[in-house]
C-alpha cells in the first residue's frame, strides 16, 4: 500500500524505487525522504519542526530516519492492515511510526523528489499541527 497525497507534492514517477525494498523482501515498510532527494527549498519553521519530530522520534524509538513526517509511506499490506489506527489529519504520521517501529518492522528510507507549496498555493499544516505530532509520538511510545 501506499500513501499518496493528491496535491502532488509528492512525484508518482517515484514508485517504482519505493516498492523495490518491499519486492527485493529487504524492508517491510519503505519511506520516502524529501531530505535525500531533489527537493523545492522547504519553509524555514517547516523545516525546523520537520528536523525536531524526527529528532524526537529517533531518540523514542531508538532509530535514524531523516523523515519522519513524510507522506510517502509503502507497507506491505499485512503491516498496515495488522496496525490499528486512530488518527486523522497530520497526526497520522507519527502514529504510524510509531506502531511499525513498535513492531521491529524492517523500514527502509529512499530518497524521492518533493515539489513542496506555499501557504499561498494551499499549504495547510501549521505549528498546532506539529504540537500534536509531538504529542503522538510521545504518547504511542508508551501507550497503545
Amino acid at each position: 500500500m501506499i500513501i499518496q497525497d493528491a496535491d502532488l507534492e509528492y512525484d508518482p514517477s517515484d514508485y517504482e524505487k519505493l516498492l523495490k525494498p518491499l519486492v527485493d523482501g529487504d524492508a517491510d515498510v519503505v519511506y520516502g525522504s524529501r531530505f535525500l532527494g531533489v527537493h523545492r527549498a522547504h519553509l524555514f519553521w517547516h523545516y525546523v519542526g520537520n528536523k525536531i519530530l524526527t529528532l524526537v522520534t529517533n531518540v523514542l524509538y531508538d532509530t535514524i530516519l531523516t523523515d519522519m513526517e513524510t507522506c510517502y509511506k509503502v507497507f506491505q499490506g499485512n503491516i498496515i492492515r495488522g496496525l490499528r489506527l486512530r488518527s486523522n489529519r497530520f497526526n497520522f504520521e507519527p502514529e504510524v511510526t510509531a506502531k511499525v517501529l513498535k513492531r521491529g518492522c524492517r523500514l527502509y528510507e529512499i530518497p524521492i523528489s518533493y515539489h513542496g507549496r506555499g501557504f499561498e498555493e494551499g499549504k495547510k499544516i501549521t505549528w498546532r499541527d506539529g504540537f500534536a505530532a509531538l504529542y503522538g509520538l510521545i504518547r504511542y511510545r508508551f501507550m497503545d
